[in-house]
């Protein structure tokens, strides 16, 4: 890298924000953009840029105006084409155009893993219709899990038991997609133990990994993690090999969240994100090196020591409950008072200038002699701080 890297980034939510400080650590220039002013990444980068990452021309303008050294997608719904156009005209994209347009959409990246890379995965068809995804259900049988091809933090995701929830699924995913693509993924639900996300940094020196990542979801959104996760070493194992092989068919540098359902020691690929991953928060206070800091080392070519684990640690979130332009965020001295001489708490807040039902403002972290404590303590820190609503 040279002392004063620009950095384009595209998509400028809690993910870009802890990214911009880590970057701005290592001496990175940031350009931050998002559809809306005031996004969380904008508010600690040296420049900001307003406009909608699926409008090609306007992204293409900007990265002609600003001429990064790389351009770093954070979000999912974007021109890829152009990201493909100024990659071939010699712009460093992260950590790839392929990977970016592969992953956009789960039915490119599905059949990368199982098609080309012959990995694991659940039975799934895609259905562009009501009727296609009554047949897709068919095929996996029931339950089943269906969501859009292309969506944000697993929205407009259900489980359908019956044959009955079809229609309200296929109506859900439809008014929760991103982009223009009125696709879904029709896919057999996996009687999972657990899931973990496997954080996969491929770096110039080879890929390295973070321990894995425990998560719950609710509404197809992610609502607590924790390291570590007691794992079979078998199906660590597993789980490594299979996301080395995907990250290494996408190419690029930089950190990967690979998800994947594990029964006993039976690991099947599930998802995969080319960059921080919500879950991955967790490594905010967990790790030696966040997920953030991963990611711009990979990036800019700076080493990477050993990944540590510093204890038990969890994440949970922080939410909204209603629309609004005027709130304010209150409890915060109580949830951090609730730390220990032993055990130490922290809340992030992403300053998102206007909430909605269920958006995601901020996130508690918590340590713990166990990593079911940590996560008992951290809901009980995220519980404690509340928003208070003027309009």
């Amino acid at each position: 890298m040279t002392a004063t890297a620009k950095i384009l980034l595209l998509g400028s939510g809690e993910l870009g924000r802890e990214f911009v400080i880590s970057a701005k650590r290592y001496g990175a220039h940031v350009v931050a953009c998002d559809a809306y002013a005031g996004a969380p990444a904008m508010q600690v980068a040296d420049e900001s840029e307003v406009f909608s990452m699926l409008d090609g021309e306007a992204l293409k303008a900007a990265i002609l105006r600003h001429k990064p050294d790389y351009i770093v997608p954070e979000v999912e719904a974007i021109r890829t084409e152009v990201l493909q156009e100024m990659e071939a005209a010699g712009h460093t994209v992260v950590p790839s155009a392929r990977a970016t347009y592969m992953t956009m959409n789960r039915d490119r990246i599905r059949e990368v893993a199982a098609t080309e890379l012959g990995l694991r995965t659940s039975r799934y068809r895609y259905a562009e219709s009501l009727e296609e995804v009554r047949a897709g259900a068919a095929h996996t049988g029931l339950p089943c899990v269906i969501k859009p091809v292309m969506s944000s933090s697993g929205k407009g995701q259900s489980t359908v038991r019956t044959t009955d929830e079809l229609e309200a699924a296929w109506n859900y995913a439809v008014a929760n997609m991103r982009g223009d693509r009125r696709k879904v993924i029709v896919e057999e639900f996996i009687a999972f133990d657990y899931e973990i996300t496997l954080l996969t940094v491929r770096t110039r020196d080879g890929v390295v990994f973070c321990e894995p990542i425990g998560h719950r979801q609710e509404r197809g959104d992610y609502q607590e993690s924790w390291q570590p996760v007691p794992m079979d070493a078998k199906a660590l194992a597993a789980a490594r090999d299979m996301a080395e092989k995907v990250v290494d068919n996408l190419g690029g540098y930089g950190l990967f969240g690979v998800e994947f359902f594990v029964a006993g020691d039976d690991v099947v690929f599930s998802e995969l994100s080319p960059r921080p991953h919500d879950t991955g928060m967790v490594t905010l206070m967990s790790q030696n090196l966040s997920e953030f800091d991963l990611h711009a080392r990979a990036i800019l070519g700076l080493p990477i020591p050993r990944i540590t684990l510093r204890g038990p640690t969890a994440s949970a979130v922080i939410l909204a409950s209603q629309d609004s332009s005027h709130f304010g965020v209150e409890g915060l001295a109580d949830a951090l008072a609730l730390g220990t001489s032993e055990h130490d708490v922290e809340v992030r807040i992403f300053n998102k200038p206007t909430t909605r039902p269920y958006r995601r403002m901020g996130v508690a972290l918590a340590e713990g002699a166990t990593a079911d404590e940590a996560r008992a303590l951290a809901k009980r820190v995220a519980d404690t701080v509340w928003l208070s609503y003027r309009d």
